[in-house]
């Protein structure tokens, strides 16, 4: 469903913002090397990450990297405390370039609202504005990781960091009911976690129980992935294992001062029901029978 406007969308936008041209923004260079220059900026940015950011295959962005070389506006080196890490920077030129670019893309922009009214102008920012969210949300990926990686570890810390912020008397580990990395390892449990260009985005956890309701733990999302419907994402993800796994239904338990956790639940069709376990700082306990 909607395939076709979505095809439709695309080769519309490529054209009119010159993608499709080899001579992008009269700059002698294709839309590819001038977004690489870009990302790179005034601070440089090591190769990893500049393909991550960009979602480019290693190879491709290479040959971008050579060819901005070869100009003379990029050279890429090794890390300063690292020199396993390669560290693209502009040079004088490169900055300059950048400069250039940087106009050129305000005089593009301006081209395609000038024709507008000013109606039409903030209609298009709002849509486009909409759009940007949207399809950033579809570049968010999760999936199934060992609790024990840096990435699981990196969520499950800030998820801790977040509750002593917000806890009216913070949040001590060692009280909680436990869902620790052996609890959130298949067969007993699982941890999905997000990212979003290769960074860290949110994580949610279940413990499995056989026959009986499995437990949903360690909700979190980034506030940089927040507004993006990561949440519901994760949360529906969860309820698809547990079903998978032959669990009845869902449960979970949380803290009066997540608002915005449990105005998620009740319009995921979670319901009230009276306290199942002895969580310390639960306020409100939350059930959702599973279709198979």
């Amino acid at each position: 469903m909607g395939v076709v406007e979505v095809r439709r969308f695309n080769r519309l936008v490529t054209q009119r913002v010159g993608a499709l041209q080899e001579d992008y923004l009269a700059r002698g260079r294709p839309l590819g090397a001038d977004r690489v220059l870009w990302e790179i900026g005034a601070d440089g940015c090591d190769v990893r990450s500049l393909r991550a950011r960009l979602d480019l295959d290693s190879g491709y962005l290479s040959r971008l990297l050579r060819s901005l070389e070869r100009a003379g506006l990029v050279r890429v080196e090794p890390g300063a405390t690292d020199a396993r890490v390669r560290m693209a920077r502009l040079t004088a030129a490169g900055a300059a370039e950048w400069k250039v670019l940087d106009e050129r893309s305000d005089e593009l922009a301006a081209s395609i609202l000038e024709p507008l009214s000013p109606a039409q102008q903030e209609r298009l920012v709002a849509a486009m504005d909409e759009v940007t969210r949207l399809l950033t949300a579809s570049m968010v990926r999760v999936e199934v990781v060992d609790p024990r990686l840096p990435v699981a570890q990196y969520c499950l810390t800030e998820y801790f960091a977040e509750l002593g912020r917000r806890f009216d008397d913070g949040f001590d580990r060692g009280r909680s009911i436990s869902a620790d990395n052996d609890e959130l390892t298949p067969p007993a449990g699982l941890l999905l976690v997000a990212t979003l260009r290769s960074e860290p985005a949110g994580c949610g956890a279940l413990k499995l129980h056989g026959p009986e309701p499995a437990e949903i733990k360690r909700m979190w999302v980034s506030p940089e992935a927040r507004g993006l419907g990561l949440g519901r994402r994760l949360l529906t993800e969860l309820e698809h294992a547990a079903a998978a796994h032959g669990a009845p239904a869902v449960r979970l338990e949380t803290n009066r001062t997540l608002t915005e956790a449990i105005a998620l639940y009740r319009t995921s069709g979670y319901q009230e029901v009276a306290p199942f376990n002895e969580e310390p700082y639960a306020h409100h306990w939350f059930q959702k029978p599973l279709t198979p």
